[in-house]
């Protein structure tokens, strides 16, 4: 798997956690499952959330790393040819 399919997946991910997380809220707060379906409701609206948490934080993590990483490789290039030209 390419770097960008690998970013492409992640981001996926990423996304598919922050939309769980978004129907755990809505389904506490606009819903109000937990008042229609008692101790149920608070387990499924737990584990939305807990899903959207497992799927979202490892990711940025993950992406963050990478994007500092290339950060990291775009300053280096460009001392590189900062000193290739103080050299000449």
């Amino acid at each position: 798997m390419t770097e960008r399919q690998t970013l492409r997946l992640l981001k996926i991910v990423m996304l598919c956690g922050i939309s769980l997380l978004v129907l755990g809220h809505y389904l506490w707060s606009g819903l109000k499952i937990h008042e229609t379906m008692g101790v149920q409701g608070i387990i499924l609206i737990g584990l939305c959330c807990a899903l959207g948490l497992v799927l979202s934080l490892p990711t940025k993590i993950y992406l963050t790393i990478l994007l500092m990483k290339r950060e990291a490789e775009k300053k280096a290039a460009a001392q590189a040819t900062t000193d290739a030209r103080s050299d000449t």
